[in-house]
């Protein structure tokens, strides 16, 4: 980055921490903020310190929240009789999106990957079954990825869950194996969650 002021790699620098984002995004990332005026950069940093300090995990389902508890727990109109277990929030946003589900979440904040020293103890599967003995629902969708780790998270999930008397579901049609649901786009999911069958 020669050429470059000291600020402005260190701004380059800061942006290419971020994931996707590689060195040239980072260098039009910052030259964007260069030439945008003082005040919509510094909207931009209040905002990203506003998102640091008031943005928590919700005490109930563990989803982005700016309160105690999120508003989908708190909602009277969802469906509080199916619960949907998925492994990050941005997969309640994604679901949410395609609006073919209006119960309850539950995150579990990782997947399962003993290579990486990730065991149920490190998830949310612990204060998955303490909702259990609390909550009752009729069905359970497991709505983990469909990749080594998220089947695996899968299995060892439906196994756990098979004696609260709820029907264990998984989501089936239309996410390709190996796939996110973040890559999944409105539709699919909507055919994922239609296509549902029994969690083995």
């Amino acid at each position: 980055m020669n050429g470059f002021p000291v600020s402005m790699k260190a701004l380059v620098e800061e942006f290419s921490k971020m994931p996707g984002i590689g060195p040239k995004t980072a260098q039009r990332l910052a030259f964007y903020i260069l030439k945008s005026s003082k005040n919509d950069a510094e909207s931009m940093a209040r905002a990203i310190i506003k998102v640091k300090e008031s943005v928590r995990s919700c005490s109930v389902c563990n989803n982005l929240s700016d309160n105690d508890i999120c508003d989908i727990c708190k909602s009277a109109s969802r469906d509080k009789s199916l619960l949907c277990i998925v492994e990050e929030p941005d997969d309640v946003v994604t679901i949410e999106k395609a609006g073919s589900f209006n119960g309850l979440y539950h995150v579990l904040l990782g997947s399962l990957s003993p290579l990486d020293g990730i065991g149920p103890g490190e998830l949310k599967i612990k204060e998955l079954v303490g909702r259990l003995d609390t909550e009752k629902f009729k069905e359970i969708i497991i709505a983990t990825d469909f990749n080594t780790e998220g089947e695996a998270t899968a299995l060892y999930l439906s196994r756990i869950l098979k004696n609260f008397g709820a029907a264990i579901t998984r989501m089936a049609y239309g996410i390709p194996v190996g796939g996110g649901l973040e890559h999944a786009d409105q539709a699919t999911i909507a055919k994922a969650f239609e296509g549902r069958r029994e969690a083995k």
